[in-house]
């Protein structure tokens, strides 16, 4: 049976610019919060930081009295083995249920044995459910 959970994820759209992710950082640090996930895509001169804090509801209300535009999104968490092959046979699994990954991002330090894997899809509910039962 996998690890697999929805969560949210704070997702931050602003213009761009030097410095951004490291005052956000500073500040989420400074209140005692753990990044565990981010990622960071830019276009046309606006960032979108997506966020995963180990205390959603905290870091969501520090950022937005901070002055950062916070929205939410749930997305899927799933923990798989570090081994050739788990990421393949979870999309594969998806992609025969006609569940179509609409974003995704994973992260594993070499060495460990869990890949932490963050997306979300058409179908959400749907994909946890069948997730759970491999």
């Amino acid at each position: 049976m996998l690890d697999v959970h929805m969560r949210q994820e704070l997702v931050i759209l602003v213009e761009n610019r030097i410095g951004l992710l490291a005052e956000i950082g500073q500040l989420l640090a400074q209140m005692g919060m753990n990044l565990l996930a981010v990622t960071v895509r830019l276009e046309e001169g606006h960032a979108a930081l997506h966020l995963l804090a180990d205390a959603h509801l905290v870091a969501r209300d520090a950022l937005r009295e901070a002055g950062y535009p916070v929205e939410e999104r749930d997305v899927i968490i799933l923990e798989l083995p570090n081994r050739p092959g788990f990421l393949c046979r979870v999309t594969e699994a998806l992609a025969r249920k006609q569940i179509d990954i609409q974003d995704l991002y994973a992260s594993v330090a070499e060495g460990t044995h869990k890949a932490l894997v963050v997306f979300t899809c058409s179908s959400n509910g749907k994909a946890v459910q069948m997730l759970r039962e491999r």
